[in-house]
């Protein structure tokens, strides 16, 4: 899957697990918004729209889409 299938489905409201140098992280959403959150320590970033995520959602501060080939889902 690439990066725009990816935020397509999320979109879509599918929620995914994936893992990030051996760290496992969800995307989640509820009515109110959607989540990025650590499994290890529940750590969420919680964001209003898909573009926003993608925007400004970070894992060790860098985006989605900088660090998207070394992501494992």
């Amino acid at each position: 899957m690439n990066i725009e299938e990816f935020k397509e489905r999320i979109e879509m409201g599918e929620e995914f697990q994936f893992y990030y140098l051996d760290e496992s992280y969800w995307i989640s959403q509820n009515e109110e918004g959607l989540y990025l959150t650590r499994e290890r320590d529940s750590n969420s970033q919680s964001f209003k729209t898909t573009d926003e995520l993608f925007e400004k959602g970070t894992i060790d501060n860098k985006k989605i889409k900088e660090i998207w080939d070394e992501i494992d889902i």
